[in-house]
């Protein structure tokens, strides 16, 4: 491995550890994340695939779905270069610049696929709570100014970190917890006054994951409040299952972001193998689950699949 960077410099290095203790089995380690990788970038495409050609597919719930499989194939590329890099060809080191280009990306992304777990949230509180203005809100211009409204709000709000951490000299062992380039490892990491940078960060968090989670919360108080006041109908069971793959996609995302987020701030003193399941559970676990949830919990899904499927069986057969 490289040697890590403790002088400052204008343009300074940064050192991926990978899986600390473990590294003379990097090489096979890789092995288990190309596979993940892999068949985190097929499920997605295939969904992608699956909205575009279906005419099944064409409704709201589902061009949101594309949405977010288009967001977990973009975070999935944005970590594939270096977390490959580090476990498969020995590459440890990244520059400053290249550091925060995916720095950007990452966050970015991650606020995006927040930002469309909100948006479908409400599609479903609209489909259970008023089924009758369903097709009149929730319209192709709806979809495209709440995917472009999360967008926006993430780049916006996060473009003034990489700025922040451009200004700041780094004169430390540059040594990364993970193995891509994360603002809360990279700020521990500068030199200086910290303190408003560290708070923009926290103030970026709890304007966007921290209050969509709030509207996600409050769409389902409304949505189990309605589904309760229809008893034990077979509606009132139908509504509940569109519920179940949104539900499992929200804990999917959240529980390890928030559990990264407060590994960060409160529990520095963990053992680095620690911090490197974690960060590696966060950016895999989202990609690589939201396809298979989806393929599993969905008809509709499971119909387009078995059509197409079934179509190409005969297609080979004749």
């Amino acid at each position: 491995m490289l040697a890590p960077n403790n002088t400052t410099d204008d343009h300074p290095a940064f050192i991926f550890i990978g899986i600390p203790g473990l590294e003379n089995l990097h090489i096979w380690i890789s092995i288990p994340f190309c596979l993940l990788y892999f068949m985190a970038l097929i499920g997605n495409s295939i969904l992608l695939l699956l909205v575009r050609i279906e005419q099944s597919l064409h409704e709201p719930q589902f061009y949101l779905l594309a949405m977010l499989a288009l967001t977990d194939l973009g975070l999935s590329l944005s970590t594939l270069p270096t977390v490959l890099g580090t476990f498969w060809i020995d590459a440890h080191q990244i520059g400053l610049p290249a550091c925060l280009v995916q720095m950007f990306f990452i966050h970015t992304l991650s606020s995006v696929e927040s930002g469309i777990l909100v948006a479908m949230a409400f599609d479903r509180l609209v489909a259970i709570c008023s089924p009758l203005r369903y097709s009149r809100v929730l319209t192709s211009r709806a979809i495209v100014c709440l995917s472009g409204a999360a967008f926006i709000r993430g780049a916006v709000l996060l473009a003034p970190l990489p700025l922040f951490l451009s200004n700041f000299s780094f004169c430390r062992d540059n040594i990364l917890s993970h193995s891509y380039c994360y603002y809360p490892d990279l700020l521990t990491l500068a030199c200086g006054d910290i303190t408003f940078s560290s708070a923009y960060g926290l103030v970026f968090v709890l304007c966007t994951f921290a209050v969509d989670a709030l509207f996600i919360i409050a769409s389902y108080l409304k949505i189990l409040t309605t589904v309760l006041k229809l008893g034990s109908s077979d509606s009132g069971l139908r509504s509940m299952q569109t519920c179940a793959c949104h539900l499992c996609t929200v804990l999917i995302f959240y529980l390890p972001l928030i559990s990264l987020a407060v590994m960060h701030r409160y529990a520095r003193g963990m053992p680095p193998l620690f911090y490197a399941t974690m960060s590696n559970a966060y950016l895999l676990l989202t990609p690589l689950l939201n396809p298979l949830v989806y393929s599993l919990k969905s008809r509709q899904i499971q119909s387009a699949l078995q059509r197409r499927l079934w179509v190409q069986r005969v297609t080979v057969g004749e």
